[in-house]
């Protein structure tokens, strides 16, 4: 397939098109640079350009662009730049689709979003028809969704992939952990009682290629593992893929100083369930956090120190 690739250079970005590209697909990463190199073209979202000839000529938009979640603190600025990052980007390949000719239309697209968008579940399981939660992070990927909108209205097959925190040794959600686990100084936050949403990188991967090959899913697709996992879970599961304790807990007031509205959605409970990958046949790898970790950071236990 020919596949137009936005948010190429970012963590999954770059994991997925080394992937797709590996299995023979065409890959043309957007970057946002006057010169672009071999595989890439020039793009300006917030400015609404995109050539349309780039995407008349694609099978498959996919679109993992946006200002890095857990990057800086969530300052009223920052928080702007999460939804612009997002919506502009999501907004001009949306509408350029629309505006094609429907003979020139792709025929999927592929389109990130977060599990953030249903908020505090509590102990309640949600699938993809639960209803969007109340936080900052609900709200950004309510409109992060609906900015595809005019891609879906133009006869697309949109795919909403709601993505859990990644597992994997370079992984937002791991690497700045792995310090402080290894100094024995790894700890839970707050409770620990909160459900974590999450999905090894092996299986997202696998997740997305699944579903650019199953033109009967479209909609909402929750990106997580089978098994769900509190904090406190994590926690030990992640000690003992180090061999090392984990006897401490972080408060929910620290939390607040060092991370201000981040800390809230990390102490908020999320338990997403994958019912749409359930259905479909889908087979993770590493559906328990545990052999996930070990698969991650197993060897780390022997690291040097």
């Amino acid at each position: 397939m020919r596949i137009l690739m936005a948010g190429a250079s970012g963590f999954l970005g770059t994991r997925l098109a080394d992937r797709l590209a590996g299995a023979g697909h065409e890959i043309t990463r957007l970057v946002r640079h006057a010169h672009p190199g071999p595989g890439e073209a020039s793009w300006e979202p917030s400015q609404g350009q995109l050539d349309p000839a780039l995407v008349a000529g694609s099978d498959v938009v996919i679109n993992l662009a946006g200002a890095n979640i857990g990057d800086k603190r969530w300052s009223p600025s920052y928080r702007s730049v999460l939804r612009s990052s997002r919506v502009d980007s999501t907004g001009t390949l949306a509408h350029t689709i629309k505006n094609l000719p429907a003979g020139d239309r792709p025929r999927t697209m592929l389109q990130s979003s977060g599990v953030g968008r249903y908020g505090d579940t509590g102990d309640t399981p949600a699938t993809e028809e639960a209803p969007a939660g109340k936080t900052f992070l609900a709200d950004l990927c309510r409109v992060w969704e609906a900015a595809a909108r005019p891609a879906e209205d133009a006869g697309t097959r949109v795919v909403l992939l709601r993505t859990a925190p990644v597992v994997d040794a370079e992984s937002g959600l791991i690497k700045p952990l792995l310090l402080p686990f290894r100094l024995g100084a790894g700890a839970k936050l707050g409770a620990g009682r909160q459900w974590m949403a999450w999905m090894a990188l092996a299986d997202w991967l696998g997740a997305a290629e699944f579903l650019l090959g199953r033109d009967d899913i479209a909609g909402p697709v929750n990106m997580v593992s089978e098994v769900q996992c509190t904090n406190a879970e994590f926690t030990k599961a992640f000690a003992r893929a180090l061999n090392r304790p984990a006897l401490l807990a972080v408060p929910g007031f620290a939390l607040d100083l060092a991370l201000g509205g981040l800390a809230e959605e990390l102490q908020i409970s999320e338990r997403a369930v994958p019912a749409v990958l359930q259905r479909a046949g889908f087979q993770w790898a590493y559906p328990d956090i545990e052999g996930a970790l070990r698969a991650a950071i197993g060897h780390e236990a022997t690291a040097p120190r």
